[in-house]
């Protein structure tokens, strides 16, 4: 995979949550060029091109959409979220917090920090399902990034 065109960022611990969105991003073509990592170091690893993905990419070629969980192991969603937006190189890059946190202080800090939707996951498969397509058709076919 060319790490400089990556549409999805899927940043999940659970495995079984990860596998889930990717079924059903690819089931209607939105995931050809996904990338998943399990923890936030990966993450900030991987966008900024550090650490063990250190000259695998451009860091100019930000993920077209990032699917950040909160509760992840080593470095949280708030931080790394945090990183993204404070970095002129990705701050527009669209973040979508995709949690099971219903808690009112981690949806308004997400949103202080400049997430760009905050999606608190379905308990339900089929409204998991259907909320991963209709993301995915907005932030992918439907919104328009700035250049």
């Amino acid at each position: 995979m060319n790490h400089n065109s990556v549409d999805v960022l899927l940043v999940e611990d659970n495995i079984l949550d990860a596998e889930m969105t990717i079924r059903e991003l690819k089931k209607y073509q939105l995931a050809n060029n996904l990338f998943h990592v399990e923890d936030g170091e990966d993450a900030l690893d991987f966008i900024f091109a550090e650490g063990k993905f250190a000259g695998t990419r451009n860091v100019d070629f930000p993920p077209r959409l990032i699917l950040l969980d909160i509760q992840m192991p080593k470095i949280n969603g708030m931080e790394v979220l945090a990183k993204i937006k404070s970095d002129e190189r990705t701050k527009t890059t669209p973040v979508v917090i995709l949690t099971s946190s219903k808690e009112h202080p981690d949806i308004q800090k997400c949103y202080d920090l400049g997430a760009n939707c905050y999606i608190v996951k379905p308990v339900n498969f089929e409204r998991f399902a259907d909320a991963i397509k209709t993301l995915g058709f907005f932030w992918l076919l439907l919104n328009q990034p700035p250049t």
